[in-house]
């Protein structure tokens, strides 16, 4: 049995990049020998287990035979005459397709070295096109790594046009398609992940409407503004109406916070200016937004606006004005208006009318 450090961990270590997790394959193993060992089986599909102490993940290895579509479509071959290049051919990009033995060798069968050197996002083998999870996969990688440099091969960009060609992405897991969407909205370039699934057809088939926007530019110049993924979601979506906005994001699965943060800055956006100058207009968005209940999505707004338009909250006047009438609506309780005896709706329409002229006298002041 021999054992090996594999993927991101090798691949992130040669880059001089931190990581988290550490990934191993096992050579020459069958189950029970680690189960033996005190490792816990949690692998369905093939086998997969984690180590009694670190938790960290060990992999018999194996090799996979495309039998149906999507992610899943794959039988699993998991034996001990399997050998470590025939595990690392089924990985994705040549970059994590290396391996590390226990004494610190180095094993690269397909290039990874060289193809970080390059700064290449290369493709292991023409298999490369049986799994259509690699199109986000590569797309993520490649804005992970852009401030290093890295670009997607050619040769890489045309295997992944021909994925979205042939309709594979159709049988994606939307929740799978979600989850690599998130992962690079969290990172440091996610305009280039949706630029890259552009460039090869996947962005008109996963969000259509966002497409034939310039959406993805505008996330290029404001997204290092915004570096919630919830607000980079919404810049994203921002020239969509607020019923695009939310189709969008229930096409493509987004949770409900995702959903509701675009879904307002669509609708109240053109709405800010005329808010700043009339406190009803003001009062309105403000419960529009629900900002007198709670601190999302109105946070989210405003840092949206001010990423939108070039600068942070804190420097964006208008932002600062909305903060400032916020603040001063919510200065008005129920409690002030005890003594008029007013209850039910006619006290409910009171707070409401002092609200206004709170807002009217902070927008006035600021």
């Amino acid at each position: 049995m021999m054992i090996y450090k594999v993927g991101g961990a090798v691949r992130d270590s040669l880059l001089g990049v931190p990581f988290t997790e550490t990934d191993w394959v096992v050579v020459g193993a069958r189950p029970e020998a680690l189960l033996q060992q005190g490792f816990r089986q949690v692998g369905k599909d093939f086998p997969v287990f984690l180590h009694p102490q670190t938790q960290e993940e060990y992999a018999l290895a194996r090799t996979e035979r495309k039998t149906g579509h999507g992610y899943h479509g794959f039988s699993v071959h998991a034996a001990p005459s399997v050998t470590l290049e025939e595990d690392l051919a089924r990985r994705d990009l040549t970059i994590n397709a290396m391996a590390q033995a226990e004494d610190g060798t180095l094993i690269d069968p397909y290039g990874g070295q060289q193809d970080l050197a390059a700064r290449l996002l290369r493709h292991v083998a023409p298999a490369f096109v049986e799994d259509p999870l690699r199109v986000l996969r590569v797309a993520r990688f490649a804005a992970r790594y852009h401030q290093m440099g890295f670009t997607v091969a050619p040769e890489t960009q045309a295997l992944m046009a021909e994925i979205v060609a042939q309709g594979e992405l159709s049988h994606l897991a939307t929740e799978r398609i979600w989850t690599e969407t998130e992962r690079a909205l969290a990172g440091p370039n996610p305009a280039v992940y949706f630029a890259t699934l552009k460039s090869c057809g996947a962005l008109q088939q996963l969000l259509p409407a966002v497409s034939v926007t310039s959406g993805v530019d505008r996330l290029r110049q404001a997204g290092s503004l915004a570096d919630s993924p919830h607000c980079r979601w919404a810049i994203l979506l921002s020239e969509l109406s607020p019923h695009r906005s939310a189709q969008a994001s229930q096409h493509i699965k987004a949770p409900n916070s995702f959903t509701l943060l675009a879904e307002k800055l669509c609708h109240w956006r053109p709405q800010v200016k005329a808010a700043l100058g009339d406190a009803e207009a003001c009062m309105t968005l403000i419960e529009g937004l629900d900002a007198l209940r709670r601190e999302e999505p109105f946070t989210g707004f405003i840092t949206c606006c001010a990423a939108l338009e070039g600068t942070n909250a804190a420097s964006h006047e208008g932002c600062q004005r909305l903060q400032s009438a916020v603040a001063a609506g919510a200065a008005v309780t129920a409690r002030q208006l005890a003594d008029t005896g007013l209850q039910g709706p006619q006290l409910g329409a009171a707070i409401r009318a002092a609200r206004v002229d709170a807002i009217d006298a902070a927008l006035r002041s600021a």
